[in-house]
C-alpha cells in the first residue's frame, strides 16, 4: 500500500489533509478535529478491506490460470472476512 493510498484512505474515514502542516512537517500528513476514536476505527476498518481485497485479488490471478484448484473459493473467503 502506497502513501497515497493510506491518505486516500484516512480522507475517507474522516481526516483532513493538512497541507499548510505539511510545508513544516513533511511527515505530517493528517490532522482530526474531535471524533477521533470513530475516524481511527473506519480508517482501520478501510485499511483491513484494502488488505483483504489485495489478497483476494492474488487468488484471483491463480483462478484464471491451468492451477484453478480452490482459488476462487479462497478469494471468495477473503473477501467474507469483512462480514464477520
Amino acid at each position: 500500500m502506497t502513501k497515497e493510498d493510506i491518505i486516500n484512505l484516512a480522507h475517507k474515514a474522516g481526516f483532513l489533509i493538512d497541507t499548510h502542516a505539511q510545508q513544516y512537517q513533511p511527515n505530517c500528513i493528517l490532522s482530526t478535529y474531535g471524533l477521533i476514536d470513530e475516524n481511527l476505527e473506519r480508517f482501520a476498518n478501510l485499511v483491513a478491506a484494502a488488505e483483504r481485497e489485495a489478497c483476494a485479488r492474488v487468488c484471483d490471478k491463480y483462478a484464471e490460470g491451468p492451477e484453478r484448484n480452490y482459488s476462487e473459493n479462497i478469494a471468495d473467503d477473503i473477501r467474507a472476512r469483512g462480514n464477520k
